[in-house]
């Protein structure tokens, strides 16, 4: 018995040895294996304003291949980019290639001696493009692993096709992402329509042209835009159009009942202005003084005159604009609207008669946090006049 028991335990110290023999421990990379890693900041290239990435390929701690992509500003201090990517050839320490910028078209020669030193790198030489030649010293340099680099690459334009409602996004609103070699007949595609392009976002980054593919950013009335995204999205070249971040805030947003601010399928615009500009006629003690639809954005403007108090004996006037925005609270049908107003933008001016006072505005900032100077309680009053809603931003929801 005794015996058996002794070849049991044998058996099963056997079968533990077998069992650990089998696992497999993760390791770091073994010697000599074949690896991909990034550097991302080479120091000194074009004044410091160029984005670099160089991507190497090695054998334990030979590079076997190297690539070298940099953006740069096309000329000194300009927002346009230009860009080369110039495979590299190896040799010791020796990095140099040749190749032609993507934009320009201008001649790249690249000569860098690379050199360990500890844990990090140093990148020695010269970059040509053209007829400007940059001297390279750079030191203190990091390199990352493939996986370090792609998580580093993740982006989000913001744009939602088909939002559940406008509380993440705003009405007027549109991303259109479009191939960079086909967003020129975009862009002249949009000549003519009651629409307005953002101008920073023309300006291609050096994520966009290695992508190839822009964000342009288009404002335009909320009552047209579920049609213009439709356009943009058959349009060639167009990888994306949705919603996406813009003028409104949802503090400062109030959301009501349709039925009385419509007619027909269309909002009453005269209406829902005369009740606004009468709400803030009172609290911002003011008489109404001008009220207009823009015809691209759909954005109401309103300006109110009261005198103002900083020197009476002058009988100087205060001009108070305040902007709007009316549309559905969610795009396709809803049965309920949702309003936004800016902070009220006060100018004061000498508008008596005979010679002027001429003015200059000092922009004096509102504490963080704080209600808008010469709100007067506005919102507050527009949810009563519209039997609205506030929204609650601690609960995420109308209230």
């Amino acid at each position: 018995m005794r015996a058996f028991s002794l070849l049991l335990l044998g058996l099963a110290i056997a079968s533990t040895d077998l069992a650990f023999a089998q696992m497999k421990l993760p390791s770091k990379t073994a010697p000599g294996a074949i690896e991909t890693r990034y550097f991302t900041a080479i120091d000194g290239l074009m004044d410091g304003n160029a984005d670099v990435i160089l991507k190497e390929t090695r054998q334990g701690k030979n590079v076997t291949a190297a690539t070298l992509d940099v953006c740069y500003p096309a000329t000194k201090g300009a927002d346009r980019k230009d860009r080369f990517v110039a495979n590299l050839t190896v040799n010791g320490q020796n990095l140099t290639g040749t190749t032609q910028s993507l934009g320009d078209k201008l001649p790249v020669t690249v000569k860098l001696v690379r050199k360990p030193v500890g844990d990090t790198f140093e990148f020695r030489g010269q970059i040509s493009i053209g007829q400007t030649v940059t001297e390279v010293t750079s030191t203190d340099n990091s390199d990352l692993s493939e996986k370090e680099f792609l998580d580093n690459q993740t982006s989000d334009d913001g744009i939602t096709p088909a939002p559940k409602d406008f509380t993440d996004v705003s009405p007027e609103a549109i991303g259109v992402r479009v191939k960079v070699d086909a967003a020129l007949d975009f862009l002249k595609s949009l000549k003519g329509e009651a629409v307005e392009v953002g101008v920073s976002s023309l300006s291609i980054s050096c994520d966009a042209l290695r992508a190839g593919e822009q964000t342009i950013n288009l404002t335009a009335d909320p009552e047209r835009a579920a049609a213009l995204i439709a356009k943009a999205k058959a349009a060639p070249g167009v990888v994306a159009a949705g919603w996406t971040s813009g003028t409104v805030e949802m503090d400062r947003t109030i959301r009501f009942a349709a039925a009385d601010w419509r007619d027909g399928d269309k909002i009453n615009r005269d209406k829902i202005a005369s009740a606004v500009s009468g709400v803030l006629a009172k609290t911002l003690a003011a008489k109404a003084a001008g009220a207009e639809w823009d015809a691209n954005t759909g954005k109401l403007k309103l300006s109110f005159k009261r005198p103002s108090p900083i020197y009476p004996a002058l009988a100087l006037t205060e001009t108070v604009e305040v902007t709007a925005l009316v549309s559905p609270d969610k795009p396709g049908g809803s049965d309920r609207l949702m309003l936004w107003i800016s902070s009220p933008v006060i100018t004061t001016a000498d508008e008596g008669t005979g010679p002027k006072l001429s003015l200059s505005e000092e922009s004096t900032g509102d504490e963080e946090g704080g209600e808008p100077k010469d709100d007067n309680g506005s919102l507050e009053a527009l949810a009563r006049e519209f039997k609205g809603q506030r929204w609650d931003a601690d609960k995420s929801m109308w209230k």
